[in-house]
């Protein structure tokens, strides 16, 4: 007997009122990113419960959009029409954190940084500038390697320790100052001190007499931190036991902000 178009719509609309073949596709890329941007059918199928044949059509389809590439091996890579979205993304998304930045310049008195963890580069994406003459500048734009960096740190701190040895294999860790951390013995024992403390501190390992205090975004789309960076005779430990709760506290309302879908349409 042939479905009705009634039973058919329903279907095809998960309870959340969106389209399923939609929300399969892109639950699709996300699996293909966190495999490191090149799977086979087989591990799609077996990492997201569908059948292959779902599989292969939704594949078929991205292909012909240029979201997802077919290798000569036959395995499926994300394709380069998802550079520009994230080009786009990202610049959005250090517009959305600007206000709350400037927040943190407001009652930290420092310069405000958001970053984030592309590939296995930091790039920051938004800063709002301390009003102080002497004042610290981190470009919008500029990569910098994580071990170095606080955001870095923060970031980093909430993946296994494998995972960052892999990525600290693949970098290397040049260091940027006399303080940088060139080990990734002591990299590891350094960010169990951030998730023991719940922030991370670049005291002096990007530039000398540069102190950042880092935290992450929790539940970001993306991994990424907010920062605050200055000269070490202002960003004192004394004005760190100030500054880390506004820093988790705006951290907080980023991530509501990044993450609510927004009006219903």
């Amino acid at each position: 007997m042939p479905t009705s178009s009634a039973s058919t719509t329903d279907s095809a609309r998960p309870a959340g009122g969106g389209v399923q073949s939609l929300e399969r596709a892109f639950d699709l890329l996300e699996r293909m990113a966190d495999a490191g941007g090149e799977v086979g059918l087989s591990e799609l199928s077996a990492s997201s419960g569908l059948p292959l044949p779902t599989i292969h059509r939704l594949m078929r389809t991205l292909v012909a959009c240029g979201y997802v590439r077919q290798q000569p091996n036959r395995r499926y890579a994300l394709g380069p029409r998802l550079i520009r979205l994230g080009e786009s993304a990202a610049r959005l998304l250090g517009t959305w954190a600007r206000p709350y930045l400037a927040r943190l310049v407001e009652e930290t008195g420092e310069t405000a940084n958001m970053a984030l963890l592309d590939g296995d580069e930091i790039v920051y994406v938004a800063q709002v500038p301390s009003k102080h003459s002497m004042r610290m500048f981190t470009e919008v734009g500029r990569r910098v390697l994580p071990h170095s960096t606080g955001v870095g740190k923060a970031l980093l701190a909430g993946f296994p320790d494998d995972e960052v040895r892999a990525l600290l294999a693949r970098t290397g860790m040049p260091a940027a100052t006399d303080k940088t951390i060139v080990t990734p013995d002591g990299f590891l024992a350094a960010l169990a001190d951030v998730r023991q403390a719940g922030y991370a501190v670049d005291d002096n390992e990007q530039e000398i007499g540069v102190r950042c205090l880092a935290v992450p975004v929790p539940d970001s789309p993306t991994p990424a931190a907010i920062s605050i960076s200055g000269p070490a005779g202002r960003v004192t430990e004394a004005a760190t036991e100030r500054i880390v709760p506004v820093l988790r506290q705006v951290a907080v309302e980023l991530s509501q902000a990044l993450t609510s879908s927004g009006p219903a349409v």
